[in-house]
């Protein structure tokens, strides 16, 4: 079975769940799975990770980590990627300690360069719609190409193409998906997404 970072940039398509309700986040990454969305971030709590990660053919990421409390919770309920929504340094030891990759939350071109040293092996851009959507992609990548990013925040199904084609190894997705939709519309949207890659490649 591939590690969860080949898991982002083979399916390019990455599950963020921001949900209080922790029934209600379980639904949701369920409907990203039948929608065919492999890899999920969870900032919904432990016992959703918990949940989730019983499933063995999903990858399951734990969000919204900023102190070392919170990453060995996700990582004892089966979290296989860290993920800070800054560039919380501290974490780079503990989650090399543990063997479990981390992911970093950049914005400058700085930011990005010093995940990227940390040895952080995909850098979150956010929030991307504010910073210039694809062409922030495709300038942040012009100096540094050897940069994995993936942006974040506010982005359409219909820009996911765009994305990739300027360099994005994959493209995380959130509200777009979920919010305001049933079940069975979160599993179409999941769908969509997925196909939208799938036809960028």
């Amino acid at each position: 079975m591939t590690n969860i970072i080949q898991a982002i940039k083979e399916n390019k398509i990455y599950g963020i769940i921001r949900e209080d309700d922790t029934n209600r986040a379980i639904e949701i990454a369920n409907a990203y799975i039948k929608g065919g969305i492999r890899v999920i971030e969870i900032n919904s709590g432990i016992e959703a990770i918990r949940e989730i990660s019983k499933n063995p053919d999903v990858y399951v990421a734990q969000g919204g980590v900023i102190t070392s409390l919170q990453a060995l919770e996700g990582i004892e309920a089966g979290a296989k990627l860290l993920v800070s929504p800054i560039l919380q340094m501290n974490l780079v030891k503990l989650s090399s300690g543990h063997k479990i990759p981390l992911m970093l939350t950049a914005t400058t071109p700085n930011e990005a360069y010093t995940a990227w040293k940390a040895r952080v092996p995909v850098i979150k851009i956010y929030p991307i719609k504010d910073l210039g959507g694809p062409t922030y992609v495709e300038e942040l990548l012009r100096p540094m190409k050897f940069l994995n990013v993936m942006p974040t925040g506010s982005i359409k199904i219909s820009d996911i193409k765009e994305y990739l084609k300027k360099g994005a190894v994959a493209v995380g997705l959130g509200r777009e998906l979920y919010s305001n939709k049933s079940i069975t519309e979160i599993i179409q949207s999941a769908k969509e997404a997925v196909n939208e890659a799938r036809n960028a490649i």
